[in-house]
Formats: C-alpha cells, structure tokens, sequence
C-alpha cells in the first residue's frame, strides 16, 4: 500500500492517477447506456455488435501512430490532449440519431481512448524512471476503481432519466478536476534513449512481452464475460450468486494492484509476473472442480494473479533498451487489448463447438503459456 500513500499524498502523482480513473469513467459511463441506445435506434444485437466493433477499430487504428504523435507533442501535454479528446466524443454516441452516426462516433472515441492509455502509461513510465518510484500498478488499481465509481453513478440513473445529461454532468465534473490537476504533469517528456537499428535482437522482448500482454489481457476479458455463465452452467449456482465471481475476481484485482507496487519493488518485475502466472493456475484449477464456492474463490484468486500482470507489463516494455518507452507501452497495449477483444470471441466458439469447460480449461494452458513465456523472458534479461 505505499504506492497508494504515495499518489495520495503527492499531487505529482495523483493527477496521472486521476487520468486513469477518468478513462474508466467516460468508458462506463457510456457502457452502462448500451441498452438504452439499442432501444433508442432501435437496432439488434447484431447491428449493435458491428457499432461497437467501431470502438475497437478507433481504439487500434491509433496504435500504429501513437507513439510518433507524443514523441512529438512530449508525453505530458500529450496526456492532457488525450483527457481533452475524450471529454469531447465521450458524449456523442449517447446524442447519434441514426445508426451510421453512432458506428462514426464510437470510432472517434475509440481512438481517443487508445491515445490516452498509451500517452498515460507511457507518462508513468516516465516518471517511475525520473522520480526511481514504482507505482504504475497502483495507477491501474486506479482505473478500477475508476468503474466502482461508474456503478455508484449508475444508481442515478432512474434520477437522471436522462442518458445525454448524465454523460455531460460526468464529462463536466471529470474534466474540470483534471484540468485542475494538468499542471502536474503537462511539461514532463520522455528521456532521450540511444535508439538502436531493428533488428530481431531487439524485437524478441517485445514480442515475448506481446504475447504475455495478450494472454493475461485475453484471459481478463474471458471471465468478465463468462464467469457468470460458467457458475450458472456448469456448477450449477443459485441465481443470488451467479455475479459472485465477477465479483470475486473484479475486488481482488482492485486490491492485487494496489499491493502489487510493493511487491514489485522487493522482488522484480519478473518474478512478479510469475508470481501472478501461479495464482492464476491455482485459480483455475480451483474453478475446474465444479465446486460453485471453490469456483468462487477461483475467480478471486485470477482476479489477484492477473491484477499485477499488465501493470508489470507496461514498466518492462516502457524500459528495453534501444526502445522509446511509448513505443514499447503502444506494443505492449495494441497486445493486450486484441487479447482482450478476442479473448471472450475465441472462448465462445470453443464452448461451441466442445463445451465451457474445456474452454477453461484452454485458459488454464494459456495461463501456463505465460510461466514458460515470463521464464524466457528472465533467461534473457
């Protein structure tokens, strides 16, 4: 928890914090309103997929260029136009009055989404390297609790009646506070780095780190959405405790990175990877019982694993050598997030074609794909 006394206590450190509260803010905001903008244009699930799918190609089409704009703009003020993009197409696919407007609106607000998380990462890497403080992990303990805060909100719903307003009233009080905070951080820029030529030497890390970020991100997204039907289904749990392992698994990842900092500092980025990687295994292997109270706690214990893996991810990619940090932070999160669009894709049609089961089962061998990817990893060093 020093991590977590740290940003409280250091308004350098609180106003990036605040920033990663704010994209989950403005991402569920929007979220808990899904329903209302099927209802609103009156699409079907399918129609609303292909929109939300523009969400996505927003947030991936800005990867490729992301670290050339803040290089450019320098990470700090980078950041604030990120918080400024967001605050401005956060509203519009609550006001589409048509459903080609909303496809056009979720792509821009895709892409100021993905601009902020690799521009927000790369701003903590930064300052971790500036101010030798590990905290990027409390910083996404920060972005979880930014979604308990969107459920609060969301019990104004009935009071609001009004998806528009909500968003607007949100977007208002968010911006306002990270305006009153950009000073912070708006004049801090990356260090220069001695670049090194590409070379297969150089892209290897990356591409290990790659393939971690995909499958811990992959598995996340994987349980959000299945968790829930995995207790109904196959443990046969009563409806009071089907959202028990969202739950479960959504708490102890809050709690895991806001731990996870300490941890990281005693025993190394690595090994805490690893760490994660083994109560993750543990995890599964007690949602594989069948047991719905063992399953439960399955859920908690992926939630602790996967909690510190990301977060561990970003400070390793931030910090290879011959590699600008936001380029590393851009690979390691165009990784991660096609894990964790196609993750829950990937498990649907296994549980198609086989069963759920064997789905998790398949998570259970991807998490041990991260022991023998995090070991080469330390080999290699």
């Amino acid at each position: 928890m020093r991590s977590l006394r740290l940003i409280l206590s250091n308004p350098r450190y609180f106003a990036p914090a605040f920033v990663f509260a704010s994209l989950n803010i403005w991402f569920g905001t929007w979220a808990i309103y899904i329903p209302s903008v099927k209802e609103k244009l009156q699409i079907d699930k399918a129609e609303l997929g292909f929109a939300i799918f523009f969400l996505s190609l927003g947030v991936f089409t800005v990867f490729p260029i992301a670290s050339k704009i803040i290089n450019r703009l320098r990470v700090g003020r980078a950041t604030w136009i990120g918080v400024a993009m967001c605050s401005i197409f956060a509203i519009f696919p609550l006001l589409a009055p048509n459903y080609h407007l909303l496809c056009a609106s979720l792509f821009f607000f895709g892409a100021s989404n993905g601009f902020l998380d690799i521009s927000m990462n790369t701003l903590v890497t930064e300052i971790e390297k500036e101010d030798q403080q590990n905290f990027m992990s409390a910083m996404h303990g920060f972005f979880s609790l930014g979604g308990v805060v969107v459920g609060l909100g969301s019990l104004l719903m009935p009071l609001i009646d009004n998806p528009p307003l909500h968003m607007a009233l949100t977007i208002a009080l968010v911006f306002l506070i990270n305006f009153s905070l950009r000073n912070n951080y708006l004049r801090i820029e990356a260090a220069a780095i001695e670049k090194e030529p590409f070379s297969l030497k150089l892209f290897r890390p990356l591409l290990i780190l790659g393939i971690i970020s995909f499958v811990s991100m992959g598995s996340e997204g994987a349980i959000v959405d299945w968790s829930g039907l995995y207790l109904k289904e196959i443990t046969l749990a009563p409806e009071a405790l089907i959202g028990a392992g969202f739950l479960a698994f959504s708490t102890a990842m809050t709690l895991g990175r806001f731990l996870g900092d300490g941890i990281s500092q005693r025993i190394g980025s690595i090994k805490i990877v690893v760490l994660g990687a083994l109560v993750a295994l543990v995890g599964y292997i007690s949602v594989l019982c069948g047991n719905t109270l063992l399953a439960i706690v399955g859920f908690a214990l992926n939630g602790l694993g996967f909690s510190v893996m990301v977060p561990e991810l970003f400070r390793i990619g931030g910090n290879v050598k011959g590699v600008e940090s936001s380029q590393g932070v851009a690979f390691i999160a165009g990784s991660g997030y096609s894990g964790f669009l196609l993750g829950p894709v990937i498990l649907g049609f296994m549980a198609e074609e086989f069963s759920l089961k064997t789905s998790f089962w398949a998570l259970l061998g991807c998490t041990a794909l991260i022991l023998v990817a995090t070991s080469v990893m330390g080999r290699r060093k």
